[in-house]
């Protein structure tokens, strides 16, 4: 059996002593560059384009008109350029982030892709006062790991179930943690490898040490299960790859 790395990412920082939303928001500030690149930009991300293309397709398949879409943490915009490439119509945009130059860049992007509206809301998506049944779609990629206790990933779920319309959808692509210890250290080992193949073994402590500053990750069947309690019906898992997944959830007429 081959031995694990030396290297084990342990989620070592409790909850409490997190990097804050300002701490965030001054790393990703410093990113815009990187995460401009639609196809490149999420390469620490475990089949990232895949999981782009996955929840972009299906949240063309399963909405007959799309007009207004919300991307939470939309980064400098990728998912949501992708979306409209496979939608092939225009739709309004709503791009929430913490990082103004990111929303800068994203804005810039978004609107050579389209003629509709392109809006950016600045700050946690948690904090900003949005009406019921806005959205046909929303768009979480690599963001809702930045969530913290059980009321947190609650009270975010709720709101992406309230302000969605009756038939709308939220497609989220995300780094996951694993119910039991022993699949969990098995699948992280998996991603160190990928991480240490992709940049060596200081570009993986690299990477591991932000992680466990910054993301508290939860199970892929936690998500599930919790979307199905907050109201959605239709929940589904696109597609899981070591300690990423993509995956969403219909809400009813």
């Amino acid at each position: 059996m081959e031995e694990m790395p030396v290297i084990n990412m342990k989620m070592a920082t409790p909850l409490q002593n997190k990097s804050s939303v300002e701490e965030i928001r001054r790393r990703f500030d410093a990113e815009v560059e990187r995460f401009s690149k639609i196809e490149t930009g999420q390469s620490a991300t475990i089949d990232a384009p895949l999981a782009m293309e996955l929840i972009t397709k299906t949240a063309v398949a399963t909405t007959s008109e799309i007009s207004r879409v919300l991307d939470i943490g939309c980064g400098a915009g990728n998912n949501t350029i992708r979306l409209l490439r496979e939608y092939q119509r225009g739709f309004s945009c709503d791009l929430c982030d913490l990082s103004v130059p990111m929303l800068e860049r994203a804005k810039e992007r978004v609107s050579a892709e389209t003629t509709n509206e392109v809006r950016i809301l600045h700050g946690d998506f948690r904090g900003i006062a949005f009406d019921d049944s806005q959205y046909d779609v929303i768009l979480a990629a690599a963001v809702l790991h930045h969530l913290r206790d059980d009321n947190d990933w609650e009270t975010a779920f709720r709101t992406i179930y309230r302000i969605l319309k009756p038939k709308g959808s939220v497609w989220i692509t995300d780094l996951v943690s694993h119910d039991d210890h022993r699949i969990h250290a098995l699948m992280w080992h998996r991603y160190g490898k990928y991480l240490e193949n992709l940049g060596g073994i200081e570009y993986q402590q690299k990477v591991f040490d932000y992680i466990d500053k910054e993301d508290s990750p939860r199970s892929l069947r936690y998500q599930l299960e919790l979307l199905h309690r907050v109201g959605f019906e239709t929940v589904e898992a696109l597609h899981k790859n070591a300690c990423f997944a993509a995956f969403g959830a219909i809400k009813s007429a």
